[in-house]
């Protein structure tokens, strides 16, 4: 079974806790978009998972989420003589904030639930999801909602990809990435003062009136804010100088994405910045997470 498995963008990241287990209290509103790893599930009888990847960079072993995710999956479900084998064609940069290893391991959870014909619901989905990461119960729906907990209490909000004219996204990943761990580092050390949050609720109201402008204009993540990112920055301001209604770093990585009204306007900004950054790329809203391709 083949699977699109789409990217993530946050329109708004808060932390709001610590928990005692080392996680933190999130509030945020995550929206799929069109960049996407291509997964390939198989079902077998050789009682091993195997993955390979097109991306040198990606491990194949058992620390990758995908393999992590059969596992949980198989475990869970009580069918642990079966084996997988899964491929991953790389499409979305790895330290991104864009949840592309999250994609992956959900894209697995939704083939095998179809492969192993377990039937089971979104929620129970959820809750394998949430043992294999933070991101997977969101990326295994996806579309546009809102995550609170450590990510894994989620909500469906009006959806961009339904709005009268849904927006285009430029996405521009640097060179340049940040580990989760030093992310929650600079945020763990410091206090976050009002105006470093994201108004959450006025990009819900935005969302509900199908006011793009409301909706781009409440862009923010206290990360974006916390670790002020030079060339982060430096993309930001382009994006804008182009015409992007707004734009913000997303999730804990490097990638600034724009929201464009015109298609235009972000094909000349795409075009700017890849002569400076190569991972690039022109997409579009998406209304799930995962999508059965075959």
């Amino acid at each position: 079974m083949k699977i699109q498995a789409n990217a993530k963008i946050n329109l708004t990241l808060d932390i709001v806790g610590r928990r005692p287990d080392g996680y933190h209290d999130l509030v945020m509103i995550m929206q799929s978009v069109g960049l996407h790893d291509n997964v390939e599930v198989n079902l077998n009888d050789s009682g091993r998972i195997t993955v390979n990847s097109s991306s040198a960079e990606l491990k194949d072993d058992e620390s990758n989420i995908a393999y992590k995710a059969a596992k949980v999956f198989l475990e869970y479900s009580g069918i642990n003589e079966r084996g997988v084998d899964i491929a991953i064609e790389k499409n979305i940069p790895m330290e991104a904030g864009m949840a592309g290893g999250s994609a992956d391991g959900a894209a697995v959870i939704v083939a095998l639930n179809e492969l192993c014909s377990t039937g089971y619901s979104q929620q129970k989905l959820w809750n394998i999801g949430v043992n294999v990461g933070a991101d997977v119960p969101f990326c295994i729906t996806g579309g546009t909602m809102l995550a609170e907990g450590k990510g894994e209490i989620l909500s469906v909000l009006p959806n961009l990809s339904d709005f009268p004219e849904p927006p285009v996204i430029l996405l521009c990943k640097p060179e340049i990435g940040v580990s989760t761990g030093r992310a929650y580092s600079a945020v763990d050390s410091c206090e976050l003062s009002p105006q470093v949050r994201p108004n959450t609720e006025a990009v819900k109201r935005a969302l509900a009136g199908q006011n793009i402008q409301g909706v781009a204009q409440n862009l923010k993540n206290v990360f974006d804010e916390i670790l002020q990112i030079d060339e982060c920055r430096k993309i930001k301001s382009t994006m804008l100088t182009f015409g992007a209604l707004g734009a913000c770093m997303t999730g804990s990585g490097t990638t600034v994405f724009g929201i464009f009204d015109s298609t235009e306007n972000a094909e000349e900004c795409a075009e700017f910045l890849k002569k400076h950054y190569v991972k690039t790329y022109i997409t579009g809203v998406e209304s799930k997470g995962c999508l059965i391709s075959d």
